[in-house]
């Protein structure tokens, strides 16, 4: 059974930064694209970053391109997202998630791929 485990969330003032780190285990993911989606309250599910398993090609959001670095540790099966310059509009739960590269990442639809269980960031003015 697929499981994802984020972790490194929370509570930063604006300027701050944060790591988070999502790890998979019970499958390989090799051929698989790995990233991230973010939840604010009262707002819809949205792609944040991904990155490629094989080749490390990466992908951001627009609202967080150049303060936001997703990458990937081989020997953990593990992804990092390294945020920058956060900012109070950056403040949601964070999933991670692990879909076939077939699959378009940046549909935030529950039934692509494997999801966490989120981990909280907040982002304080």
């Amino acid at each position: 059974q697929v499981q994802l485990e984020e972790s490194g969330g929370g509570s930063v003032q604006a300027g701050g930064s944060l790591r988070l780190s999502c790890v998979a285990s019970g499958r390989s993911v090799s051929g698989y694209n790995m990233g991230w989606f973010r939840q604010a309250p009262g707002k819809e599910r949205e792609f944040v970053a991904r990155i490629n398993w094989n080749t490390g090609t990466t992908y951001y959001a627009a609202s967080v391109k150049d303060r936001f670095t997703i990458s990937r540790e081989n020997t953990k099966t593990t992804v990092y997202l390294q945020m920058n310059g956060l900012k109070p509009e950056d403040t949601a739960v964070y999933y991670c998630n692990l879909r076939s590269a077939g699959i378009l990442f940046s549909s935030a639809s529950p039934a692509y791929g494997y999801w966490g269980q989120g981990t909280q960031v907040t982002v304080s003015s």
